[in-house]
């Protein structure tokens, strides 16, 4: 699949919790021969900020408002040099704007697939960029957190409620969007009760056939 990466596309996926999107992502890469980015941008992240990456994900659910937290950053402009363990001082738009830089910067060397980090929203005026969108029925996806994490029911549901809430408070506050809006994907998926080889394989033609018809527009 190496016609892929010479073109520098950029493949974003949303996923719900427990979907099983991150898997599908990883499978997606080794059929594509392209590199997948998620959580371990975080190490990247981390470092700049002097935080722990658990404190990073606390600071991205906080609930806050856009504008006044966007106005914050441009008029505290110099942060990311004075890095600070303080949560107070690190808001979702910094950590925003510093995880789309990373990723602008990693998209400009290759082709790659974006897990998360509303990527949808970082490349949405990229002209080889496919936007996904994976979900699930809440059962199922409440049951694979319970094997996978070996949790109770009632702990799974949790877990999955309080990961579901914090992306789409993320993604509201640095997109004003909802992460669930249709319209900021080329394709939303529900892989309820599919195998997730399966998934791949037909995604593989979709991405084929969306990149073609782009080069013809």
């Amino acid at each position: 699949m190496n016609d892929l990466t010479d073109k520098k596309i950029i493949i974003t996926i949303n996923r719900e919790c427990g979907s099983g999107g991150g898997k599908i992502a990883r499978l997606l890469g080794q059929k594509l021969g392209l590199k997948v980015y998620d959580r371990l941008m975080l190490d990247s992240i981390a470092e700049q900020f002097d935080m722990t990456k658990e404190h990073i994900e606390r600071v991205k659910a906080q609930k806050t408002n856009w504008w006044s937290d966007f106005c914050q950053f441009y008029q505290q402009f110099g942060a990311f040099s004075h890095p600070s363990n303080d949560e107070s001082k690190v808001t979702p738009i910094k950590l925003y704007n510093a995880e789309a830089e990373l990723l602008r910067d990693l998209a400009e060397k290759e082709s790659c697939i974006i897990i998360g980090r509303a990527g949808f929203h970082i490349f949405r005026d990229y002209p080889n960029a496919l936007h996904l969108l994976i979900i699930a029925k809440r059962e199922v996806r409440i049951d694979r957190i319970c094997r996978k994490q070996n949790l109770t029911i009632e702990e799974a549901a949790k877990m999955v409620d309080k990961i579901d809430d914090a992306r789409d408070t993320f993604v509201k506050n640095v997109a004003d969007t909802s992460r669930h809006d249709a319209r900021n994907y080329n394709f939303t998926l529900d892989v309820t009760g599919l195998q997730p080889e399966k998934i791949v394989a037909s995604l593989v033609g979709y991405i084929h056939f969306m990149l073609e018809d782009k080069h013809q527009e």
